[in-house]
């Protein structure tokens, strides 16, 4: 075996040994659709490295083809904290993860922290981001009786 192909036989090896260590990293999107495809509110959560145990998170407001925005959120766990949708006005929710609010509208495709006043959501619960069947899922609350 040539020096060359010994090299590329390493590479090669080192590359595979580093799969297990990436194959641990979440990466997901899960949306709440609002009017049909083009209209949603997005979770994204990114996890960079596997041993890294925070990860990105962002909400995406999209009402196509009138706007689109990825927005950084406070960083999340690994395991994902469900996070609560509201209905807070014409095309504007409220959402609800942990002890963080944030106000997110698709007229603009904008996203904000938020401190709602006495720390009530602003309206009827639309549902959640959260865990189903071990698969981040939006999942809608089920209707008043």
């Amino acid at each position: 075996m040539s020096i060359r192909n010994a090299s590329r036989a390493a590479r090669l090896l080192l590359a595979a040994a580093c799969l297990p260590l990436l194959a641990g990293c979440e990466n997901s999107a899960t949306a709440f659709s609002i009017e049909g495809k083009d209209h949603a509110l997005i979770l994204v959560r990114e996890q960079a490295w596997v041993w890294n145990s925070e990860l990105a998170q962002y909400i995406v407001a999209s009402r196509l083809p009138h706007c689109q925005r990825r927005v950084a959120i406070h960083p999340g766990s690994t395991t994902l904290v469900e996070m609560e949708v509201y209905e807070a006005g014409d095309r504007l929710w409220a959402l609800h993860q942990g002890d963080r609010w944030y106000l997110a509208g698709t007229e603009r495709c904008l996203v904000q922290d938020w401190n709602p006043s006495g720390g009530q959501a602003p309206g009827p619960l639309v549902g959640s981001f959260r865990l189903k069947d071990g698969v981040a899922a939006f999942v809608k609350a089920e209707p008043a009786r």
